[in-house]
């Protein structure tokens, strides 16, 4: 028959070593959950902008071909003289704000870049747009896109 010590000669070391397992395994979920927290962030901020990135190019493109519709109107046919303080403020769309400069500085027409073939007369527009977007808790981030772009036109040669 096996002996059992009387409960009063028990010293406990079962509870105090039971204790201290409970601890340990609270420290490592407690660290866990804490790493996991961090890591949703991290996820959650790199959704956010992946998200900011393809609305922008989105309205960058709806931008674009908005004012290729609208022909002679058109506000990438204005020359350096008709945009006040270097930049105009294109119509927003969504919350992309976009500005114009018209790069045609000098008394001569730019070459069209990445021709393959010249022709004597032609010569480009060049406008550039930069187009902005804020994006995370309390708007604090911005992404900026800018576009280049050529157009093909009688080359007048004034500049401007």
């Amino acid at each position: 028959m096996a002996y059992l010590k009387p409960a009063a000669k028990q010293q406990g070391i079962v509870l105090v070593v039971a204790l201290i397992m409970v601890v340990a395994v609270t420290g490592i979920a407690v660290t866990l959950m804490s790493s996991s927290s961090v890591d949703i962030k991290i996820t959650n901020a790199a959704f956010e902008r992946e998200e900011a990135e393809n609305l922008l190019m989105g309205n960058v493109q709806q931008l674009i071909a908005g004012e290729a519709n609208k022909g002679g109107t058109s506000h990438f046919l204005y020359t350096q003289a008709q945009i006040p303080n270097g930049t105009l403020e294109l119509p927003q769309i969504d919350d992309t704000t976009s500005t114009m400069s018209n790069l045609n500085n000098g008394a001569l027409d730019l070459p069209c870049p990445r021709k393959f073939n010249f022709t004597a007369g032609i010569s480009c527009n060049m406008v550039q747009v930069n187009s902005t977007i804020t994006f995370g808790s309390k708007s604090r981030h911005t992404i900026t896109v800018t576009s280049g772009i050529a157009q093909e036109m009688a080359s007048l040669n004034t500049g401007g």
